[in-house]
């Protein structure tokens, strides 16, 4: 199928222009014509693609994409639009070919007789369970305009703060990486020939010097074993995150780290009181909301949690009773979770846990970010001081003695 945009005559004289679903031009004239139309010109929509969606690198599907078209969506079905229409012209304006192969996919799939639901389970490396759930409630209830909303927001919500956690590291990251790189050509470059000079000259140097000139001889002499190992050691590390034990592992390591794991586990939090209130408040099943959410938390730890709670509220144990057996799960959200019992209004207390996390993260991030760098600064002056020295203190003891 296709796009064609086309401009016409109608009976009258009057100019009409507009666009038709086609599997080719022919179809489309004929389509056009019996609505009693007199073609003038018709010619099919491109893609819009930028020039970095060409590039294949580039060519994926971000948060913000499915967000933008969240938000179209809802759009479209307000103005009555069908679904199968809203989604060829989503196709036809997505921004990487990716993209717009899903959303022809979707809208295949809706034209063979799938729901929206079903087709886009299809697609289950763009639209996560809980996104498919999500619209599932919202055929059932007929609210799919309202469904299209909440998603949007939500993934908003859940985009924002987990670009504020990652954006949080990534000056820090920038700057050690730049010391240490500058750090690593003064000791191969430098220092050896300081070293030669001295030694040449004789002169007697202070013990910092004789440590950094002895990091630099070990340097010099095992750069490229180093380098070596340093491939190896990211590659066994990249495969064991990949295995069920190592991605554990990693993720317990994280969580346990000082400032950082206090982040990430109010992040995680957030996300998963999130993604409970919006599915309970959509008509889901507070255990199928659990498994949901679960599948989608991205952590896990936290997905474990998360399946043993499910498991509980199954054999018929309350959900603050079950959440109540992981230490993971910090006691204020389990006393609310019980009040939420007791008044049967979970999806509200559990939205009121949700923006208090999220306040927490954005808060723990701030407090984070204003600590680093009087940190950072401190921490590289005094590494480039302690080298200087070692260079200078010498130069001039030998300047002096001439």
């Amino acid at each position: 199928m296709a796009i064609f945009s086309y401009k016409a005559l109608d009976q009258t004289g009057t100019e009409r222009t507009g666009t038709i679903d086609a599997v080719n031009i022919d179809l489309a004239i004929t389509a056009i014509q019996r609505r009693g139309l007199i073609i003038s010109s018709i010619e099919p929509v491109e893609i819009k693609q930028s020039f970095t969606s060409r590039v294949a690198i580039f060519d994926r599907i971000k948060s913000s994409d499915l967000v933008m078209v969240s938000r179209q969506i809802t759009t479209l079905f307000e103005a009555q639009v069908s679904a199968l229409r809203a989604f060829r012209l989503l196709a036809a304006e997505a921004r990487t070919p990716k993209l717009a192969e899903k959303l022809t996919e979707v809208a295949n799939d809706i034209q063979s007789g799938s729901s929206i639901a079903a087709a886009l389970s299809r697609q289950p490396d763009v639209f996560s369970p809980f996104y498919v759930n999500m619209v599932r409630a919202g055929e059932e209830t007929g609210k799919l305009d309202e469904t299209f909303a909440f998603l949007a927001e939500y993934l908003d919500r859940n985009y924002e703060i987990t670009q504020k956690a990652k954006n949080a590291l990534v000056y820090p990251a920038f700057i050690l990486l730049t010391f240490v790189v500058v750090m690593i050509l003064m000791l191969t470059l430098v220092i050896p020939r300081l070293a030669l000079m001295l030694e040449e000259v004789g002169q007697a140097v202070p013990i910092y010097t004789r440590i950094v000139i002895g990091i630099s001889t070990f340097l010099s002499n095992y750069i490229l074993l180093l380098g070596v190992l340093l491939v190896i050691s990211g590659v066994f590390i990249f495969r064991y995150g990949k295995s069920e034990n190592g991605m554990l592992f990693l993720s317990r390591a994280r969580l346990q780290m000082p400032i950082i794991g206090v982040i990430y586990r109010k992040l995680y939090l957030s996300r998963m009181s999130d993604n409970l209130a919006t599915m309970l408040k959509s008509g889901i099943q507070m255990l199928r909301g659990l498994e949901i959410t679960a599948s989608v938390v991205g952590d896990v730890t936290y997905e474990k949690v998360l399946t043993e709670v499910a498991t509980d509220v199954k054999a018929g144990l309350p959900v603050s009773e079950a959440f109540r057996k992981h230490p993971e799960v910090p006691g204020i959200i389990v006393a609310m979770m019980k009040i939420g019992e007791e008044t049967g209004n979970m999806g509200n207390i559990l939205d009121t846990m949700s923006r208090y996390y999220r306040r927490e993260v954005n808060n723990a991030i701030d407090t984070l970010v204003s600590l680093i760098e009087p940190v950072m600064i401190v921490g590289l002056a005094l590494g480039v001081a302690i080298l200087l020295a070692a260079v200078l203190v010498p130069i001039y003891n030998i300047a002096s003695g001439l």
